[in-house]
């Protein structure tokens, strides 16, 4: 039972636990559980509970076997799950080294065994990674601008983009040597002291979109520049 939800909720992810068992038998490698339902933040009725089914069979017939137990989670429970081989997760550590890094630090076991426990991650695939997300958060907040300013829910789409930064930034601080843990409050506090910024608009973005958004934009730039100063450091191209 994952404490940060509600009774209702364990429920439903119990009988979806006992389903996969039952159909998959010896192909189910593990499920489990990360993001907010194990890191906390997790809200009934607005958060999704973020399952990762790992199996060594992803026969089109096994898939469609368990297709039925997975949308009735879904839709009543907000079980959001994603299907992986045990094969896989290892040849595409390289791809995804902040998703399975995540999941190697928070996550609950709910059966079988979790295969990222035992993952080696490479600083350079994490460096490229962070800066393919930053830039990428930082090209789409020009669309935030332009396409909501003025809007009633600008701050709520800068508020998106700030929780969107946790990931990414919290890698790069880490890779810089901080050691802290990955709640957003935490990272935002860190940089802020990292890289000179004042980070308090991006704790109320709603209640102050534009001075968030400017804020926000200029925290990227640093932390940007920070990973190309990383890379020189290393003799990277």
């Amino acid at each position: 039972m994952l404490q940060t939800l509600a009774p209702a909720i364990n429920d439903r992810l119990d009988e979806l636990t006992a389903s996969l068992v039952d159909v998959c038998g010896p192909s189910l490698v593990g499920l489990v559980v990360h993001g907010s339902a194990v890191r906390g933040g997790w809200s009934e009725g607005t958060s999704d509970v973020d399952l990762i089914v790992v199996l060594n069979d992803d026969s089109e017939a096994l898939l469609a076997a368990i297709g039925p137990p997975l949308e009735l989670a879904r839709f009543s429970a907000r079980i959001e799950a994603m299907i992986l081989t045990k094969d896989e997760i290892d040849r595409s550590a390289d791809c995804f080294p902040l998703l399975y890094g995540d999941i190697a630090r928070t996550s609950a076991t709910i059966v079988g065994v979790n295969p990222f426990k035992d993952l080696v991650i490479s600083d350079e695939h994490i460096r490229l990674r962070v800066e393919q997300e930053l830039r990428e958060i930082r090209i789409r907040m020009r669309r935030v601008a332009t396409d909501m300013a003025g809007n009633p829910h600008f701050g709520g789409a800068v508020e998106h983009k700030v929780k969107q930064l946790r990931s990414p930034l919290w890698a790069l601080l880490r890779l810089r040597g901080q050691a802290i843990d990955d709640h957003l409050e935490h990272v935002l506090a860190c940089a802020a002291t990292l890289y000179g910024v004042d980070v308090t608009p991006l704790l109320r973005p709603r209640e102050e979109p534009t001075a968030a958004y400017t804020t926000l934009a200029t925290l990227l730039d640093a932390a940007l520049d920070d990973v190309d100063t990383w890379t020189a450091e290393r003799g990277n191209p």
